[in-house]
């Protein structure tokens, strides 16, 4: 009798946590990708020149925002962390941080 309480226990446990976990659905948007093509035509050359053979470039450029999904700046890439860095007005702690128990560092919080 244990035995088949305790195997009907496990199965309770097992189905009700197999079913516990949804999928999380984002609603940000997608890396922003701004692609530029740029091309270069050849000019009509009279009948009686020499022609000769140019070649057509096309050249596709691709910046992307260095975001992350959530749209905050992804911090792995160098540009992105020398914009992040900033200037404390006041004190600061061991650590470089600014020291919030003095007022100048207060002020500057809320500006941010």
């Amino acid at each position: 009798m244990k035995k088949l309480l305790s195997l009907i226990a496990i199965a309770a446990f097992g189905l009700t946590t197999a079913f516990a976990q949804t999928p999380a659905t984002s609603t940000a948007p997608a890396k922003r990708v701004v692609k530029k093509e740029v091309k270069t035509t050849v000019a009509p050359v009279k009948a009686g020149v020499k022609q000769e053979a140019k070649k057509v470039e096309t050249k596709t450029t691709t910046t992307a925002a260095k975001l992350k999904a959530d749209g905050t700046p992804d911090m792995r890439f160098k540009d992105n962390k020398t914009k992040a860095v900033t200037k404390v007005v006041g004190p600061t702690k061991k650590d470089g941080t600014a020291d919030m128990r003095y007022k100048a560092n207060k002020a500057a919080a809320k500006k941010n």
